[in-house]
């Protein structure tokens, strides 16, 4: 969930663009059965990350999406074994949806460890789960009840992975035109909508705890 309403507007409409973009792909033409499955799961995955975005939808159950967007994942990555077109953007695709799951895994699939003690009301530390007995104050180990260095780090690794292919995505839609022919505007929809995905993406990995 983010905390700050205008950047939660701002990540809800970029996943929403993302997700109409490839709906409509999905609504304006007869796509193959295995690019109709993907861009089902990019559209999905949009909604998703939308609905994470708030409060509401990071409280949600999150066993059952994470085991989708797994799944999702090894369908991508069976495409991209099984198929030499566009081996590269189903790779990443991969990556997208393993990311996914990574957030429902965070947000909602209790990775993120409860602190150690809690804190009774005259400021004394004791064990919750036994009423009626007063521990001695105890000092907790630096970052005990806070996020593992590994996960912060991984976040901070997603962040910039998202946020060098929405600039890798842009370059290939506004850079490489002046050098090849311009492709059809249904191309060039689909380029952008992955460009504000992951961007979406690299600002949600931000400011993940």
């Amino acid at each position: 969930m983010i905390q700050d309403l205008l950047l939660r507007w701002i990540v809800t409409a970029l996943f929403v663009i993302s997700a109409t973009e490839r709906g409509y792909c999905i609504a304006a033409g007869r796509l193959p059965p295995t690019d109709l499955v993907g861009n089902s799961l990019q559209a999905l995955m949009a909604i998703a990350m939308a609905v994470m975005a708030w409060p509401g939808g990071a409280g949600l159950a999150a066993t059952g999406p994470l085991l989708f967007f797994l799944l999702a994942a090894l369908w991508f990555l069976a495409v991209s074994v099984g198929r030499a077109k566009h081996r590269r953007a189903n790779a990443y695709h991969v990556m997208m949806m393993l990311a996914t799951a990574w957030m429902y895994a965070a947000m909602g699939g209790g990775l993120l460890p409860a602190p150690h003690d809690v804190a009774s009301a005259d400021g004394r530390h004791g064990s919750s789960s036994m009423p009626g007995m007063d521990m001695p104050a105890m000092e907790t180990a630096p970052g005990a009840g806070g996020t593992p260095p590994f996960f912060t780090g991984l976040n901070w690794l997603l962040t910039i992975a998202f946020a060098v292919a929405g600039a890798g995505w842009s370059w290939w839609l506004f850079v490489r035109r002046r050098t090849a022919p311009s492709p059809p505007g249904r191309v060039q929809a689909g380029i952008a909508a992955q460009a504000v995905m992951a961007a979406g993406m690299a600002i949600m990995f931000a400011v993940l705890p």
